[in-house]
């Protein structure tokens, strides 16, 4: 593994049982992880339905900041109601900042109040290098980060404790307002084993990417970010 070369800014690589880190590239320092971070968005929610508060029949409604969010998009309808396990396929395979928007203001009661619990459940999860100032990993508002050492660990926990929800990951398309959209981890269906989990791209940031695989009983966990070109997604 220390012969391991990539062209990618930040990089961590781990085994998920054993958690020893195989190979690292400045894994520890935080940095902008782009719609990467939409995976502690999605945490949150998880954690909540598992805790029975929020179910996948449930619908939130799209309010006018959600409706209005850039970037990539589930392209949720002003006023509509749409349920939780649609919301969790537009943010996994579309990358919907909107869906996350939706989200946040639905199980913080407001955007900001997300946020304080992005960063209250942050710590509880021990990622020490993250700090989040929106649901969606857009750079507006700045300040967004995480390491690539805290986006390992938070893949491992969300696999590792809700597996009954984690194979939203690897599903390849989902049509929403008759608007089909791939998954844009290319990653899926290529490399044996890849069974998610989020991509991200800023113009500032590049691109990067949060891939597990499982080989027999062996799970590995990939991170890279900073790539100048989108080796591992459509984006």
């Amino acid at each position: 593994h220390a012969a391991m070369a990539t062209n990618a800014d930040r990089a961590l690589f781990k085994c998920a049982a054993t958690w020893l880190v195989h190979w690292q590239k400045v894994g520890m320092t935080p940095m902008p992880p782009t719609s990467m971070s939409i995976l502690m968005t999605l945490e949150l929610l998880f954690h909540l339905m598992k805790d029975g508060l929020f179910k996948r029949t449930d619908t939130f409604t799209v309010s006018e900041r959600a409706w209005r969010t850039q970037g990539s998009k589930m392209f949720v309808e002003l006023g509509t109601s749409i349920s939780v396990e649609n919301l969790i396929r537009g943010i996994i395979i579309q990358s919907g900042n909107d869906a996350c928007v939706v989200v946040a203001e639905a199980v913080g009661g407001t955007f900001e109040g997300f946020v304080g619990m992005m960063n209250a459940r942050g710590k509880q999860l021990g990622l020490a290098q993250s700090t989040f100032v929106n649901p969606d990993g857009l750079p507006d508002p700045p300040g967004q980060l995480m390491s690539a050492l805290d986006l390992a660990k938070l893949s491992r926990h969300i696999i590792t404790t809700y597996p009954q929800l984690y194979h939203y990951f690897s599903e390849r398309e989902f049509v929403w307002h008759n608007i089909h959209q791939p998954n844009r981890d290319l990653v899926l269906g290529t490399l044996p084993g890849a069974d998610g989990l989020k991509t991200g791209h800023t113009d500032a940031a590049g691109y990067g990417i949060t891939i597990s695989a499982k080989r027999g009983d062996q799970r590995l966990i990939l991170v890279l970010n900073g790539l100048r070109f989108p080796q591992y997604h459509n984006d």
